[in-house]
């Protein structure tokens, strides 16, 4: 990890392994740097206005300690109609959480924030529709552990993708970084992009 960033640095405000292997796997050089922040919504705060304000926060935090970088962050929530889901506690609410969105069609949020040599931001939403499920699928899934840092708590890259039956928008935006979008924003802030020239 650097701790000085150059001026053709960028660094991923992010712990999520999700997020480091789907910028990894387009060549992108990043160094990771997470960002601490409190994650509580505020009272009837929106999704769409959630994830942006705390990509932004997360890009900012991390942006200070990073001096000349681009700081690129995000955050994911999914919203069942104009609920919230976060990630669950443990099994049994896991459990809670997959029954309510059995054969049904929630949204998946994702605030995308550039912070430092450039300042921008955007939201993706992504709607997802789940099969009609068992309590014993419900049961086994929970049990496995997977959803127990996943917001609603699946991963469609993972295990989970057997919960979906549909995907409309972003399929990398369900994992947790819309990757059209952010590379549009990349390209905007002038981040240099493996197909393209360093400037």
């Amino acid at each position: 990890m650097h701790t000085n960033a150059d001026q053709t640095s960028l660094i991923l405000a992010s712990a999520s392994p999700r997020r480091r292997e789907l910028l990894s796997q387009l060549g992108l050089a990043f160094t990771v740097s997470a960002a601490d922040i409190d994650e509580t919504p505020h009272a009837k705060e929106a999704a769409e206005a959630y994830v942006l304000r705390l990509a932004r926060e997360k890009a900012r935090a991390v942006a200070a300690r990073h001096p000349g970088a681009w700081v690129l962050a995000a955050d994911t929530t999914v919203a069942l109609e104009s609920e919230l889901l976060g990630k669950p506690r443990d099994a049994e609410e896991a459990k809670a959480m997959l029954s309510r969105l059995s054969g049904r069609t929630h949204a998946v949020h994702t605030g995308v924030a550039l912070a430092g040599r450039h300042d921008e931001a955007l939201v993706v939403r992504t709607r997802v529709t789940f099969r009609a499920l068992s309590q014993e699928e419900i049961a086994w899934y929970a049990g496995t552990g997977e959803p127990l840092d996943k917001a609603g708590a699946y991963a469609v890259q993972g295990r989970g993708g057997f919960l979906v039956a549909a995907v409309d928008g972003s399929p990398t935006n369900v994992i947790g970084l819309p990757l059209g979008e952010t590379l549009a924003l990349l390209a905007r802030a002038g981040v240099p992009l493996p197909w393209r020239a360093s400037p």
